[in-house]
């Protein structure tokens, strides 16, 4: 970065086109295209589609609202699918009872760092949209996350496996993301056709670079630290993620508790430990609706416990320790 701000090219340059090949690679796709956002990859990923107004796009209720907004924006219908207790992903089965002839992409995130197979999605006959903010280094058999779908959209938020900050990427076969790199920058063209200012920055890239060479490391001590809390909780009246081998890297190390979630995460804060509900509110409950029984038991009851790479196994112990304690009051 510092060498990066010696040259005097800050803006997009050579070192998003690097970041970008480097992606590609570790995905093992065609092209990737460095946006602003993990939101903005979303939206032009649909663009990208030709996905617009007239059409709906299969989503998860069980997710961030980032999903929404991105259907939204580009003028088509979000259609709200319930989870799957095993991936806290789309149920597929759900997904094939409110796939509709309009229905023209279904999004699916890896829910937390899961993996997803996309099988049955793909058998939707739309275009898969694989939301990998949560997932880069997993694995589905001998492929990589972010190959196994149509287009494959990347988060490098603060909190994500490889951050820059802020920003996002599209990645895929390379006329679709060619779309999206056209979309991104809206200066000097020969038409108005809908454009934006969603680039990633020179400065940005050089992080993300830097991030992406140790993704391996980072994701290794997300195991361990995911195996040492298996150890520490197995004993305890929580349901633990499912242990997957690759095809999970623990974004988020999600438990489940048979108390009041609220009560639970009021004791872990007094404790000193700060945990979340994985997902803020389904978004049925945010529109008022009803009928996503699954996605409403994992909002009552799925704890997020802290699990990122500087966390010391002494802290680990910590919050173990604390949530024996909130389970046992």
């Amino acid at each position: 970065m510092a060498r990066v701000v010696r040259s005097g090219q800050l803006a997009q340059g050579p070192e998003v086109a690097a970041f970008e090949r480097e992606l590609a690679a570790r995905l093992g796709v065609e092209a990737a295209a460095a946006v602003s956002s993990g939101s903005a990859a979303l939206e032009l990923a649909l663009r990208a589609l030709e996905v617009g107004p007239g059409a709906e796009v299969l989503i998860p209720t069980f997710a961030c609202a980032a999903l929404y907004h991105a259907v939204t924006r580009v003028g088509a219908a979000p259609v709200l699918v319930d989870a799957d207790p095993a991936t806290c992903s789309l149920d597929p089965a759900d997904a094939r009872r409110r796939r509709t002839r309009r229905t023209r992409a279904v999004i699916v995130p890896h829910a937390f760092g899961l993996a997803v197979d996309l099988a049955p999605f793909e058998a939707l006959g739309v275009p898969v949209v694989e939301d990998c903010a949560q997932a880069l280094g997993a694995r589905v058999g001998a492929r990589p996350a972010g190959s196994l779908g149509r287009l494959a959209v990347c988060s490098f938020y603060a909190t994500k496996l490889v951050t820059t900050g802020e920003g996002g990427a599209v990645a895929g076969p390379a006329p679709l993301v060619a779309r999206v790199v056209d979309a991104r920058a809206y200066d000097e063209r020969a038409d108005l056709a809908p454009r934006f200012n969603w680039k990633l920055t020179d400065l940005q890239a050089a992080l993300g670079r830097r991030q992406l060479a140790r993704l391996d490391a980072f994701v290794a001590r997300r195991r361990a630290i995911a195996a040492r809390y298996r150890a520490r909780l197995a004993a305890l009246p929580c349901a633990l993620p499912p242990d997957v081998g690759p095809r999970h890297v623990y974004h988020r190390f999600v438990v489940g508790v048979d108390r009041p979630v609220d009560a639970v995460l009021t004791r872990l804060a007094a404790a000193g430990v700060t945990a979340r509900r994985p997902v803020f509110r389904p978004l049925h409950r945010a529109l008022g609706l009803e009928g996503y029984p699954e996605a409403d038991r994992l909002w009552a009851r799925l704890v997020s416990l802290p699990c990122y790479p500087s966390l010391a196994d002494a802290d680990v112990d910590r919050v173990a320790d604390a949530l024996a304690e909130a389970l046992a009051a």
